[in-house]
C-alpha cells in the first residue's frame, strides 16, 4: 500500500506522518517513509537527525546509480520504520516532481521499493502543481491533514481537486481527512457537509504534539516515559487500522473556490447563523403543529 500525505504548510503533516508510520509498524507492517520536501526534515522525529537526501547522494556519485547502496540512502528510524529523504532541487531551479521520480527510480534500482508493506510519502505543503503532485502517481490513497481553520480547509479543497484529477488516470482514492491539533471540528464538519469525504480522526489540541517535533521524538517514543500520552497514540493506531482495512476511499468532488470562500467566511462572519436557522425551523415546526391541531 502506498499513501501520500498532503496538507497546508505548517499544519503538522510530518509529525502526523511519522506517528502514522509507527502505528502501522506497531501493527506488524514493514514501513518506509519518504520525505518529499527540500527541507528534508520529514523523518526528523523518527531518526533524531537530518538524514542525507537521495539527490545529495546521487550528486556525490555523479548520478551513477550502480555506485549507490541501500545503506547510503535508507536509514532506520524509531519503531523499525525505514526512512528516506528525497531532498529537492536548488532554490528557484529544477522541479520537485523530478526529484520524487529520481527517488522512486533509485529505490527500484536497489530493489527496495517493493520490500515494504507500506510506503508513505510525506509531501511538501499544499503545493499541487505537476511537480509536487507526482507522489499521487504512485499512491493508492491520499490523506489530507487539516485543522479547523479557513486556510487549511481551503488548501484541503485544492488537494481534493488534485486527487480527483489524478484519479482519472491512476487507481488513486482519497482515504479521508485527519484533523490535527484542534479543539473543535465545527468548520471541518461544515466543509465535509459541502464536500462529502471521510474524517479518519481529529487529534486533540495538546502541546505535546507540537513539542514532539521540537524534541525530535514521536508521540510513541515520548509515551515510553510519559504514560499520559498513551491515549494520544491510540488516535494514530485508529488511523492505521482504518488504512489497513483497505477502505474503498472516494474520488472527491471539490467545492468551487468562490462557493467555498463564501461558505467558510460566512461561518466566521455569522457564527450564530446555523443556530438561527435551527431556531427558525423549530418555530416553523411548532406553528405547523398548532395549525394541524
Amino acid at each position: 500500500m502506498k499513501i501520500a500525505v498532503y496538507g497546508k504548510g505548517g499544519i503538522g503533516k510530518s509529525t502526523t506522518s511519522c506517528n502514522i508510520s509507527i502505528a502501522l509498524a506497531r501493527r506488524g507492517k514493514r514501513v518506509l517513509q519518504i520525505g518529499c520536501d527540500p527541507k528534508h526534515d520529514s523523518t526528523f522525529t523518527l531518526t533524531g537527525f537530518l538524514i542525507p537526501t537521495i539527490i545529495d547522494t546521487l550528486q556525490s556519485k555523479d548520478y551513477h546509480y550502480e555506485d549507490v547502496w541501500p545503506e547510503d540512502v535508507v536509514y532506520k528510524g524509531y519503531g523499525g520504520v525505514d526512512c528516506v529523504e528525497a531532498g529537492g532541487p536548488p532554490a528557484g531551479a529544477g522541479c520537485g516532481g523530478y526529484v520524487v521520480g529520481e527517488t522512486v527510480k533509485l529505490l527500484k534500482e536497489l530493489n527496495a521499493f517493493y520490500e515494504y508493506d507500506i510506503i508513505l510519502f510525506d509531501v511538501l505543503g499544499d503545493v499541487v502543481c505537476g511537480g509536487f503532485a507526482a507522489p499521487l502517481n504512485y499512491a493508492d490513497y491520499c490523506i489530507i491533514i487539516t485543522d479547523n481553520g479557513f486556510d487549511a480547509l481551503f488548501a484541503a479543497n485544492r488537494i481534493a481537486a488534485s486527487v480527483r484529477e489524478k484519479a482519472h488516470t491512476h487507481p488513486l482514492r482519497l482515504a479521508g481527512l485527519v484533523g490535527n491539533r484542534t479543539a473543535k471540528r465545527d468548520l471541518i464538519d461544515k466543509y465535509v457537509e459541502a464536500c462529502p469525504m471521510p474524517v479518519l480522526e481529529v487529534l486533540p489540541l495538546i502541546e505535546d504534539i507540537r513539542v514532539s517535533r521540537v524534541k525530535g521524538k514521536t508521540l510513541f517514543e515520548m509515551a515510553e516515559y510519559q504514560s499520559n500520552l498513551n491515549y494520544v497514540c491510540d488516535f494514530y493506531l485508529n488511523i492505521a487500522d482504518q488504512l489497513l482495512s483497505q477502505p474503498e476511499g472516494i474520488v472527491p468532488r471539490e467545492v468551487p473556490d468562490r462557493e467555498l470562500f463564501s461558505l467558510l467566511s460566512d461561518f466566521y462572519l455569522n457564527p450564530d447563523h446555523g443556530q438561527r436557522n435551527k431556531k427558525t425551523q423549530n418555530e416553523q415546526d411548532v406553528l405547523l403543529d398548532s395549525t394541524m391541531i
